[in-house]
């Protein structure tokens, strides 16, 4: 079933926008892969002649939803550690803005470039959409921190680091709409 024609706005409400971080280092072992959930974000999908895609996140509402790996789980005061590092340290109270540029529609799939904002800064991104049965659409994008000029988070003296390249992940279910 195709896209129909027409605006199409996403959110938290219904849908799901993640971060998945993973971790290098000679002390990997320490650290956690964590999914972090964005709590407020808004996207406008445009289906008509042309498509066009806008999304808009307050940095400020990222949560830690888990953290995998690890010597010891996560507590509480450790996701609002990492949360209150990723806000002051990381973006820095930056809206994070997506535009595309171009995108195409070839079956299921949403091919989609544009430029993504990250601190400040503006690069070019591009990553596929899925449409699913029932409506659903899903992708994911990978986001190499460095090209945003961002110097992902260590710590341990550099002997435990966030790899560079996170995963954006985005889950629209068939009901959302």
């Amino acid at each position: 079933m195709p896209i129909p024609p027409g605006t199409h706005m996403f959110g938290p409400e219904n849908g799901t926008l993640a971060v998945h971080t993973g971790r290098t280092g000679v002390a990997a072992k320490a650290g956690h892969d964590l999914v972090i959930d964005v709590n407020s974000w808004q996207a406008t999908l445009e289906v008509g002649e042309q498509i066009s895609l806008v999304l808009d996140a307050d940095p400020t509402s990222l949560r830690v939803r888990e953290g995998t790996g690890g010597m010891q789980a996560l507590g509480d005061d450790d996701k609002a550690n990492i949360e209150q590092t990723i806000g002051d340290e990381i973006l820095k109270g930056h809206r994070i803005e997506f535009r595309s540029t171009a995108a195409q529609i070839d079956g299921s799939r949403i091919g989609v470039q544009g430029e993504l904002t990250l601190v400040g800064a503006t690069a070019p991104i591009a990553f596929d959409l899925t449409h699913g049965a029932g409506g659903a659409l899903s992708g994911s994008a990978v986001v190499k921190q460095t090209d945003w000029g961002i110097a992902p988070y260590s710590t341990l003296f550099g002997t435990l680091k966030v790899v560079d390249e996170v995963e954006v992940t985005i889950d629209l279910p068939a009901q959302s709409r």
